[in-house]
Formats: structure tokens, C-alpha cells, sequence
């Protein structure tokens, strides 16, 4: 019994321990349901806030994206009627300048139309006054002729018969007094004179040729002068002028031009260059050109120090300068400056053994050939245009006609012109002073670029290569590529029709565009 008890208060135990861990665990599931829900609700709310504000951004970020584009697209419609004003205006522009145009145009038909009705109306009164005329002087040769007895022909035939028998007799008796006197004296003093003279002058020969060396410290420094692809060497020459010939010749290049102006332009920058070491085109262009000015500067120089050394005084700085660029000039191969120079003392020697004035002499002997350094050609005589210049930079009259006289193109009304005329032909006729071949050549090469340079567009022009070559360089805004083409074909129809010369003359037309841009 007591086993039994036992058994059955166990088992009471348990049913209420399993009872009271039932009401346990239901309670602390109710605890935990709880719980979640409150989480729950929680992560809902903020799920909730954090989405509401991510809708605001999109909303904000919409807006921003709107109004972005709208302002872009504002600026292309407003880029659009500016471009379009622009237009208008232009075009508003271009049709009153044709308006102001065509009222010009009509203006200027109006005004020649009313000249050549002028024009007319005096030529009908000039023929009718001219009618006149001839009919008065044909009644009075018949007049004369009826008088006379003897036909207009007739009387002009006696008269001019009777003054031409005169005018021999008279002549021929005082010609022949003339040489007699001269034969007694003349002879034998202008001997003397001419003899005297050049013995009292020590002169040299002088032969100008057209290529100049310019050595070299070394064969390296060949390879930059010609540059990359040859851009350097092509740059200085379309910058001079000048053929720059780089050969196997050892630390020399060769300079080639019949222009001696243009060789030494290129032989000091080609120094300059060298001993500077920064040899690229835009630096060739710059330093080209200060040379040239240099150069210029140096003409004034030579010119004043010729004049102080040979004692003329009151020269005008531009004759003074005309004088300078003789040096740069030859004529038949004889340098144009050592010329004058010694046909000035040859004229003032001659002037004081014949008395006269030594001084004036040296001025014309200085000043004859002045008319050959033009810097623009001319149809003149260059005895004529020395003497205008110098009547124009005030000059006294005999030195004037001195000038003017000394090739015979004028007449001779002082002694100064034959002692001139003599001493420029004692000059130039000795041994070894001048060369006839030398002188057409440089010629033919300066007729080459003249030219070239009688067509439009063209901005300089060099013959090169023994005139075998015309270098032509032209404006680009003015000559297209295909005008370029053309051009070269209508300057080689033009040697051909208007020139005389041995082989062949390759003529190449050089257009380049430039953009440059300075960086400050």
C-alpha cells in the first residue's frame, strides 16, 4: 500500500509539473509574440519614414534634372536667335552697302555719260573750227601761189635747196678751221692730260661673281642648318631668296644668288644662326629679317664713309644712301661703288689739270651712276633718272649735266661732262674690269622675277639655280590652290613668248597657310 501511494503521488507530481511548465512556456510565448509585434511595428514605422524620404530626394533630384535642362535648352534657343540676329544684320549690311553701291555706280554713269556727251560736242566743234581752218589756209596758198607765180611744193623745194647750199658752205669752212686748230694742239694735250691721269690712279681689277662661301667649324653643323626633312634649309631660302647649296664640299656651304644684297643677308644670318645654336623656321624668319635691317643701316654707312674719304661735303642722305647700295651692285661684273669711287678721282685729277674745279669734278664722278641702284625698275635711261635725282636733292646745274651727259643722252653745256664721260670709259675699258657675259646673265635672272611679279598675287619671287628654276611664293588669301596651278603655267607661257635663254626654266609656285598664336 505504502509502494502504491508512493506511485500515485508521483504520478500526481508529474501531471502537475508538466502542467505548471505548460503554463510556463504559454506565458513566455505570449511574452515573445508580444515582442515581435512591438518590433514589428517598429521596423514599419522607420521602413515607412526612410521611404517618405527617399521619395523626397527622387522628387528634389527630378526637379534639379528639370530645371537643368531647361536652362541648357534655353542657351541653345537663345544661341540660335543670336545667330540668326547675327545673320539679319549681316544681311541688313550687305544690302545697304549694294544699296550705297549701285547709288555710286549710277552717280559715276551719270557723270561719264555726261562727259562723253561733253567730249562729243567738243570734237564736232573741233572738226568744224578744223573745217574752217583748212579752208582759210587752202585760200591763201592760192592766194600765195597766184602771187608768186610758183606752187606751195615748188617754193618750199627752192628755199629749202638755197639754205641747204648755204648751210654745207658755211659748214665745211668752219669744220675745216676747227681740225686744223685741233690738229695743231688738241692731240697732243688730251694725250698728256689722259696719260697723267690714270698714272696718278692706282686701281685694282675687279671681277663680281654670284656665289659666296660660308665655312664651317665643323661637318655637323651641316645637319641642323638643313633640319628636320629639310625645313630649315627651305625656310632660309624662301626667306632671302638665296640658293643654299650643301655639298661634300668640306666645313663650307656654298650661298648662290646674282643679287649681292641677298647673299650677304643670307651669309650673316646663316652666322648669326650658327653661333646662336637655335636654328628652327620661325627663328630663320626672325633673325632674316633684323639682318636686313642691319644691312640697310650698313649702306648708310659705306655711303657716308665713301664720301668723307674721297672729301665731298653737303650731300643729301639720300644720295649719301644711293651711293652705299652701289657696293651691292655691279656693272658688266664691275663693282657699281669701286667704279665711282675711281672715276671720281680720275674726274678730279682730269679737273685740276685743266684748271678747273677739282671738287665738283669728284661730286659728278661720284654721282654718275646712281641711276643704277633703283630699288624699283624703270624704263629710264639711268644717266637721265641719275640726273633727276640729283636736280631733285638739289644738285648744282653742271654736276647735273655731268650726269645726265656722260652716256650722250643729253646735250653737253659744261666742261665738267666730257671729263666725266672720259673718265668713266678709262674705268670701265681697262683690262679686267668689267665682264659682258656676267652682266646679261644677272639680267636674264632679273627679267625671270620681274616676270613673276607682273602677275596678281604674287608676294616675292627668286631665280635660282643658274636661272634654271623660279621660285615663286604667293599670297594664300589671294591664290587658291588650283589658281597656284594655273599661275605656274601662265608664267611659264610668258618666259617662253617674251624670253631668250639656254635649256630649260622649271617654275614652282610655293602656297602656305599660317596660324600663329602668341601665348602671354
Amino acid at each position: 500500500m505504502e509502494i502504491l501511494t508512493i506511485i500515485i503521488a508521483a504520478v500526481i507530481g508529474l501531471a502537475l509539473g508538466f502542467a505548471i511548465a505548460k503554463m510556463l512556456e504559454k506565458k513566455q510565448a505570449s511574452n515573445t509574440i508580444a515582442s515581435a509585434k512591438k518590433e514589428a511595428a517598429s521596423i514599419i514605422k522607420e521602413a515607412k519614414a526612410e521611404g517618405e524620404s527617399i521619395k523626397k530626394d527622387k522628387i528634389l533630384q527630378a526637379k534639379e534634372k528639370f530645371i537643368e535642362l531647361k536652362s541648357e535648352h534655353e542657351k541653345v534657343i537663345l544661341s540660335r536667335d543670336k545667330k540668326i540676329n547675327d545673320a539679319e544684320k549681316r544681311i541688313k549690311d550687305k544690302e545697304s552697302h549694294v544699296s550705297n553701291e549701285l547709288g555710286k555706280n549710277k552717280k559715276l554713269n551719270k557723270d561719264l555719260e555726261d562727259k562723253i556727251a561733253d567730249y562729243n560736242h567738243r570734237v564736232e566743234y573741233l572738226e568744224k573750227k578744223q573745217e574752217e581752218i583748212d579752208k582759210l589756209h587752202n585760200s591763201k596758198v592760192q592766194q600765195l601761189e597766184v602771187i608768186s607765180g610758183l606752187s606751195a611744193e615748188e617754193a618750199k623745194a627752192q628755199l629749202v635747196e638755197s639754205l641747204k647750199d648755204t648751210a654745207k658752205a658755211d659748214a665745211m669752212s668752219l669744220i675745216q678751221d676747227t681740225v686744223e686748230e685741233a690738229k695743231l694742239t688738241a692731240q697732243q694735250e688730251a694725250k698728256k692730260i689722259i696719260i697723267n691721269t690714270i698714272q696718278r690712279i692706282g686701281t685694282e681689277e675687279a671681277i663680281e661673281n654670284c656665289v659666296s662661301v660660308f665655312n664651317l667649324e665643323s661637318d655637323d653643323v651641316k645637319g641642323r642648318i638643313i633640319g628636320r626633312e629639310g625645313r630649315n634649309i627651305r625656310a632660309l631660302e624662301a626667306a632671302t631668296g638665296v640658293e643654299i647649296i650643301v655639298d661634300d664640299t668640306p666645313e663650307a656651304i656654298i650661298l648662290s644668288c646674282f643679287d649681292s644684297v641677298r647673299r650677304e643677308v643670307a651669309r650673316l644670318s646663316l652666322h648669326k644662326l650658327v653661333t646662336d645654336g637655335r636654328i628652327h623656321p620661325a627663328r630663320i624668319e626672325e633673325v632674316v629679317k633684323k639682318t636686313r635691317k642691319q644691312i640697310e643701316e650698313e649702306i648708310i654707312d659705306i655711303g657716308k664713309r665713301t664720301v668723307i674719304d674721297l672729301g665731298i661735303h653737303g650731300l643729301q642722305p639720300e644720295l649719301i644712301k644711293m651711293v652705299g647700295r652701289m657696293k651691292y651692285r655691279s656693272s658688266y661684273g664691275q663693282n657699281l661703288l669701286q667704279h665711282s669711287r675711281e672715276v671720281a678721282k680720275l674726274c678730279g685729277v682730269m679737273a685740276a689739270e685743266l684748271g678747273l674745279n677739282p671738287k665738283l669734278a669728284k661730286r659728278a664722278g661720284l654721282l654718275h651712276d646712281i641711276g643704277k641702284v633703283p630699288e624699283t625698275e624703270t624704263e629710264v635711261p639711268h644717266a637721265i633718272l641719275g640726273m633727276q635725282w640729283a636736280e631733285k636733292y638739289g644738285e648744282k646745274p653742271e654736276v647735273c649735266n655731268a650726269i645726265g651727259a656722260h652716256h650722250d643722252e643729253i646735250e653737253m653745256n659744261s666742261l665738267l661732262s666730257p671729263i666725266v664721260q672720259v673718265c668713266d670709259a678709262i674705268s670701265g675699258a681697262r683690262p679686267g674690269a668689267r665682264r659682258q657675259v656676267l652682266d646679261s646673265y644677272i639680267q636674264r635672272l632679273k627679267d625671270l622675277e620681274d616676270i613673276a611679279f607682273g602677275f596678281g598675287g604674287v608676294k616675292k619671287a627668286y631665280a635660282i639655280q643658274a636661272g634654271r628654276e623660279l621660285r615663286v611664293i604667293v599670297e594664300s588669301e589671294k591664290v587658291s590652290d588650283e589658281k597656284a596651278a594655273n599661275l605656274s603655267f601662265e608664267i611659264s607661257q610668258k618666259i617662253q613668248t617674251d624670253m631668250t635663254y639656254p635649256g630649260q626654266v622649271k617654275i614652282t609656285v610655293i602656297r602656305e597657310t599660317r596660324a600663329v598664336n602668341v601665348a602671354k
